[in-house]
C-alpha cells in the first residue's frame, strides 16, 4: 500500500475480505475487496511508509506492528492482523493506528 501504485495491494486479498482499520479520525470498514479499494483511493496522497518493527504468525493469522512515517518522519504507530485464507490471500484484515501512543519505543532514527 505505500508503493507507487497502492492498489496492488488488492491482488492480495479475497473478494470477500473483511476488514476494520480504526484511525485517530474513525473507523473504516468494509466486507469486500472492492470496499477495501475504495478506502485506498480516498487516503491522502502522501509520501507513508510502513516500518515494521516486529512480526509474527501462529497457523492462518499474521501479526505485524511498526511505525507509519510520512516524508521521512514517524506520525505514529500500527498494529495489524490478518487472517490468511487457505489461497494464501487475505480473508479478514484489521489495523489500529495511534498517533499518540506507541507500544515498542520506535527506533532511533526510524524514518530518517
Amino acid at each position: 500500500m505505500d508503493g507507487q501504485d497502492p492498489a496492488k495491494a488488492l491482488e492480495l486479498m479475497e473478494p470477500d475480505l473483511r476488514f476494520l482499520i480504526a484511525l485517530p479520525s474513525g473507523e473504516v470498514a468494509g466486507t469486500s475487496k472492492a470496499d477495501f479499494a475504495a478506502y485506498l483511493d480516498g487516503r491522502n496522497p502522501v509520501d507513508r511508509v510502513h516500518e515494521i518493527l516486529r512480526y509474527c504468525a501462529d497457523g492462518d493469522t499474521e501479526m505485524v506492528y511498526g511505525v507509519v512515517t510520512e516524508a521521512g518522519e514517524p506520525v505514529g504507530a500500527f498494529h495489524s492482523a490478518a487472517v490468511v485464507s487457505p489461497n494464501g490471500l487475505l480473508a479478514r484484515y484489521q489495523a489500529f493506528f495511534s498517533t499518540t501512543f506507541a507500544l515498542i519505543d520506535w527506533p532511533e532514527g526510524a524514518g530518517r
